[in-house]
């Protein structure tokens, strides 16, 4: 249908418009799409077998929704994206605050209007991204903003009573009419405010200050909560739930690989960042590996969750961290390294939210920890295991070079070092680079031969082989034993307790 050469109500019908519901609407399209096999919400991964089929089978029920997952698990990007299920225009009548359809009136103005003058009545055409309302629930949220109020100013200059329906003042779901409307958080709106959405939802009338206005509003309601047993400031009251047709639960990425995907397609890194630093498939996967050992760990709180922004602004950092050495010493060129993924400790502190034992430790201390295990994990995949190495008495030991030149030798890799003194440093050390070129597949370690030297030298000492001391501008590597008697360990005082620093000291004893 040709909207801009349609502009009164006359020529509407000539056109043979028929009005369909907002519901209705969403349904035909997606029917369309299914049929066509075009992805309905692109750029969500992860979900393609579990919250989109019940997203998909909730609007084809024509249902109201609600996505119920803790943060970061894309909820609010699956509403927005509803709004490219609805039609690209829809006629309305021109001039109402209710996007009045003009073959079915809603508003006290629009049908005077339409009464006024018929098929002459003016009609505009709403797109699509103008019939999405969104609203946080906060606990000051009101009846008024979400339903209206009385407009006292308006009685007074129009000289009409209270108990007219022209003296109100609609608030944001009335102004939805006809497109879809969210509510963010919804267990943080107060019961009371809850109770209003009943009647909307169900019998759809509204009432202002005792006064019933009958508005069989159009709309299709989505809502996002958390898990009620997590939230502590409040929950969705039963009635209310029991009318909100489908309840989808939403959930982090199953996968490393998943997670890498929405990383690298949310991280917002600059033309002049991609071009200066050189990626590395290794580093997204610490990154991600950060937040799987963040849910796994016995200090972060499960109940809160590890959104999915804490790998994003991760890889920001690191990125950034690489852009901040090389601006520093002048290089048009760098490559990430693991110095760099372990300066990205700011971007998880604020991001996990801590049980007791946590907060004893310290939100860097936890992060520094997460970290480590995250190297640790990624080292294994590469690497020979050392426990297994021993085991095999046929064979050399791998690691056993690297170890005896720590005997009576130190490495200092400071974050800011230039790309020639990195090098330098980890040529220095004889069989570090036979022990990643023996380890890592030709082609990767070809690419970047002096990050995997390096990633060795992280990785032995998450293993306990070497000792890792953290420097204020870097980190120190030496002896296990020697270790012992100077500076605290990477991730802070109590490494004590870790049973494979125990297990190391016991064997060094011996």
């Amino acid at each position: 249908m040709n909207h801009a050469s349609i502009r009164t109500l006359g020529q509407l019908k000539a056109a043979g418009y028929t009005s369909r519901s907002v519901r209705q609407e969403l349904r035909d399209n997606l029917i369309d799409k299914l049929r066509r096999r075009d992805n309905a919400f692109p750029g969500i991964h992860g979900y393609e077998e579990t919250v989109i089929p019940d997203l998909q089978r909730a609007i084809l029920s024509m249902h109201h929704i609600n996505l119920l997952g803790l943060r970061g698990q894309a909820k609010t990007r699956i509403a927005r994206q509803l709004v490219q299920l609805l039609d690209e225009y829809v006629p309305v009548v021109e001039g109402s605050e209710l996007n009045d359809d003009p073959l079915q009136p809603l508003s006290r103005f629009a049908r005077d209007l339409v009464a006024a003058h018929g098929d002459e009545t003016p009609v505009a055409w709403l797109h699509r991204d103008e019939r999405y309302t969104e609203k946080l629930a906060t606990p000051d949220v009101s009846v008024a903003d979400l339903i209206g109020d009385a407009d006292p100013i308006k009685a007074a200059t129009l000289k009409l009573p209270y108990s007219d329906e022209r003296v109100i003042h609609f608030g944001l779901i009335p102004r939805a009419h006809r497109g879809i409307f969210v509510i963010n958080e919804l267990p943080d709106l107060q019961a009371r405010i809850q109770v209003a959405l009943f009647n909307i939802l169900q019998e759809g009338d509204i009432q202002i200050r005792g006064f019933k206005v009958r508005l069989p509003l159009d709309l299709q309601f989505v809502f996002t909560a958390n898990p009620e047993d997590y939230t502590n400031r409040g929950s969705i009251v039963t009635p209310l739930k029991d009318r909100i047709d489908a309840q989808i639960i939403t959930h982090y990425p199953k996968t490393l690989d998943i997670g890498k995907r929405i990383t690298r397609q949310e991280a917002r890194l600059t033309d002049s960042q991609q071009q200066l630093v050189l990626g590395n498939e290794v580093i997204h996967d610490l990154v991600e590996q950060v937040a799987i050992e963040a849910r796994a760990s016995e200090y972060v709180d499960a109940k809160s969750g590890v959104s999915a922004r804490l790998t994003i602004s991760a890889y920001e950092q690191v990125v950034a961290a690489a852009e901040r050495r090389a601006l520093l010493n002048g290089e048009t060129q760098t490559a990430l390294r693991v110095a760099d993924f372990l300066a990205a400790v700011p971007a998880i502190t604020g991001k996990v939210e801590l049980v007791y034992e946590g907060e004893q430790e310290g939100a860097g201390i936890v992060a520094e920890k997460l970290m480590g295990k995250a190297l640790r994990t990624q080292f294994l995949q590469y690497f020979p295991d050392p426990e297994k190495s021993k085991k095999q008495k046929d064979k050399p030991n791998p690691y056993k070079p690297v170890q005896d030149w720590f005997s009576g030798h130190t490495v200092d890799l400071l974050h800011d070092s230039s790309d020639a003194d990195y090098r330098a440093l980890l040529d220095v050390v004889p069989g570090l680079r036979d022990l990643a070129k023996d380890s890592v597949p030709a082609e990767q370690f070809k690419e970047n031969p002096y990050f995997w030297m390096e990633f060795a030298l992280h990785g032995m000492a998450e293993l306990s082989l070497i000792s890792r001391n953290r420097l204020t501008a870097g980190a120190q590597f030496k002896d296990l034993l020697s270790s012992m008697f100077t500076m605290p360990s990477f991730g802070g005082d109590d490494d004590d307790d870790d049973e494979d620093y125990q297990s190391s000291k016991k064997r060094k004893r011996r």
